[in-house]
């Protein structure tokens, strides 16, 4: 579970089980998870499932925001790899540069969350890369971006 909270995206297959079941033996979820789950569901949804032990099926995942989806458990690779390749296709300064504004952002207000957005946006719009996305978009073809 620790290590999904840790990911930026979350796809589940049907079948799939989420919990944090340390209390039940006198621990506690001491790898991020205290940490990450308030921050990715309601701090009352995290409390119950951190101070409770709860396991939660992947329907309640989806429901709860834990999960992005939930697929068929045969489908669950192909599900991986289709977003994979949607995100590979595009622009990887500006995949990254949404990560970084993202992650950032997220530990300050909108303000200053804002103020970030505009601050990092020049890095990306002086690439050939935005250069290359445009022109491709012009001529009605796939770009070719090279992380330039």
């Amino acid at each position: 579970m620790e290590i999904a909270l840790a990911c930026d995206i979350r796809i589940a297959s049907e079948n799939a089980k989420f919990g944090f079941p340390e209390v039940k033996v006198g621990m506690f979820p001491a790898g991020g998870g205290t940490q990450r789950l308030p921050r990715i569901v309601s701090a009352g949804v995290a409390a119950e499932m951190i101070f409770t032990g709860k396991i939660i099926d992947a329907n309640e995942a989806f429901h709860i925001g834990l999960v992005n989806k939930v697929v068929l458990l045969e489908q669950l690779m192909p599900a991986a790899m289709e977003i994979a390749k949607s995100i590979c296709d595009g622009g990887p300064l500006a995949i990254r540069t949404a990560k970084e504004a993202m992650v950032r952002g997220m530990s300050m207000g909108l303000e200053n969350g804002l103020k970030l957005e505009t601050m990092l946006t020049p890095r990306v719009v002086v690439s050939e890369d935005f250069a290359e996305g445009i022109r491709a978009f012009s001529e009605k073809r796939p770009p070719k971006f090279r992380g330039k």
